[in-house]
């Protein structure tokens, strides 16, 4: 009797050890699962946070446009590394509980609730192991998107003999886009759409300013010699592209996986959108006196933009080109338009 008891006691501590393993993996990889989520999603918005304070900082003249937008960019490329570096030390964590499962130390599921297989993705740390099923990406993603780059304007149809400055003059836009894979097995092409705000600087030549004269909005002389001259207006917009992804797929295991961002992309579309504001800025000094001078005003812009861009380039940087088809002003005899050409940043 005391024999039978013993090792009863035995097996029912074998079958409680196999159950609770089962249990272990399931919950621990459910767990790893879920930090990872919780990782990306506590970076995008600490990112969002931080972006917006440095908005913050730049509408009240405490910054610069340039250094906004240089700040804008160290924070998303710090937000990526993060991301990167807090879900790689869980992909060691999952890489291990993993073998241990192969090791035959944690069943590989749980049988009371029927066989189940778990799939991970993660980009380049995908897991390999048996009885694990690959994913791709979703079809649809999100993306911060940051443009920089030169801006001028078209007069009759050229830019050269521009009365802007090529140098001082620049655009900068940042905003969030979704990029949706259009076929369930093909990999090319993509409809991205979403929001920007859009920052198209004009710096004359000539110590010259702009000034509204009735319905028209012209280039005058000033009065004083300016250290500095700039035109902005600002627009929120809503872009949308076709884009044509490159990446190559995958086959893991005879099942295919796609990916976006990994090779050569090309976007062709639009834009369009409302003005928020427009504003002048000038700089000048008189007896050893700095005066720093903004004017606030609609200055006869257009109030609504609409546009043509594109961009080409390779994972997530590329050259981009945007060009207003509204003209800058609603009402001047000759018009121009607004054209753009810049680096642009779609990061995952």
């Amino acid at each position: 009797m005391r024999n039978f008891i013993f090792y009863l006691a035995l097996i029912l501590c074998a079958i409680t050890s196999k159950l609770t393993a089962q249990e272990t993996f399931e919950s621990k990889a459910r767990a790893i699962a879920d930090k990872i989520e919780q990782v990306t999603l506590e970076e995008k918005l600490a990112l969002k946070t931080a972006v917006e304070a440095v908005n913050v900082r730049f509408e009240k003249g405490e910054i610069t446009a340039a250094q906004a937008a240089t700040e804008k960019q160290a924070l998303a490329t710090e937000s990526a590394a993060k991301i990167e570096s807090r879900v790689n030390l869980l992909n060691d964590e999952l890489r291990t509980l993993v073998q241990e499962k192969v090791n035959g130390r944690i069943a590989a599921s749980d049988t009371t609730k029927g066989k189940r297989y778990f799939s991970f993705s993660f980009g380049r740390n995908d897991i390999k192991g048996k009885k694990l099923e690959y994913k791709g990406e979703k079809r649809t993603t999100s993306q911060f998107v940051f443009a920089i780059g030169l801006n001028n304007v078209v007069t009759d149809g050229s830019v050269e003999n521009s009365d802007f400055r090529f140098a001082g003059s620049r655009f900068y836009e940042w905003g969030f886009t979704y990029n949706t894979r259009l076929f369930k097995n093909d990999n090319l092409l993509h409809v991205k759409y979403g929001m920007s705000l859009m920052y198209n600087d004009l710096r004359p030549t000539d110590n010259r300013v702009f000034e509204k004269q009735g319905d028209q909005t012209v280039l005058v002389t000033s009065p004083v010699n300016l250290e500095s001259a700039r035109f902005r207006n600002v627009y929120l917009v809503a872009p949308l592209h076709l884009e044509f992804d490159f990446s190559k797929k995958e086959v893991k295991d005879d099942k295919t996986l796609f990916r976006t961002h990994k090779s050569l992309r090309l976007g062709v579309g639009g834009y369009a959108g409302i003005r928020i504001k427009s504003k002048q800025k000038i700089e000048y000094e008189i007896d050893d006196m700095e005066y720093d001078q903004k004017v606030k005003g609609d200055f006869n812009a257009s109030n609504f933009i609409y546009g043509l861009s594109t961009y080409i380039g390779y994972r997530e940087t590329s050259l981009y080109l945007k060009y207003d088809l509204n003209p800058l002003f609603q009402n001047n005899a000759i018009k121009q338009n607004n054209i753009s050409l810049g680096v642009r940043f779609d990061l995952n």
